[in-house]
């Protein structure tokens, strides 16, 4: 099975950029990165050290129901390429364990699926859960915050 790893859409990146507000309403906050543990959302890379970047509230579905959770992200205060969506992101190779959750077409959790999972076993268990035919995607988030870090899908 081939994977595609989506980020965060270009739409909403520049929306953000321009001074748009996050799932809550709110305005994003502008920092400076130390270097470490801050994952652009879009880029899908670490926002590297002296580097400015905005947290803000993210919403990764098409609508606010009751599976819909909204959290904490970063990315770049500037623009950023977004990935072709081949390759393993960068933001899923800097922690020793992730947790993934398969959703359906509903944006639902698809129960039984979500679980911690070794970095080194992050793609085997994505296969596994987009193998199931009530899984139409799945979500990678930290292991220790819950933060989101992007969707993968067959490709």
């Amino acid at each position: 099975m081939t994977l595609r790893y989506i980020a965060m859409s270009d739409l909403d990146a520049e929306r953000l950029l321009e001074g748009g507000r996050d799932a809550y309403g709110n305005l994003p906050e502008r920092h400076i990165s130390d270097g470490v543990g801050v994952p652009c959302r879009h880029c899908l890379c670490n926002v590297e050290e002296g580097q400015a970047y905005l947290i803000l509230a993210y919403r990764p579905f098409s609508s606010a129901q009751s599976y819909a959770e909204t959290g904490p992200i970063f990315m770049h205060a500037d623009a950023c390429p977004a990935p072709d969506g081949t390759l393993l992101p960068p933001i899923l190779t800097s922690s020793k364990d992730y947790l993934l959750r398969g959703y359906g077409a509903n944006e639902r959790i698809v129960y039984g699926t979500g679980g911690v999972v070794p970095a080194e076993m992050l793609e085997q268990r994505a296969e596994e859960l987009l193998a199931r035919p009530d899984v139409a995607y799945v979500h990678v988030r930290s292991a220790k915050n819950n933060c989101y870090q992007c969707r993968i899908e067959a490709a």
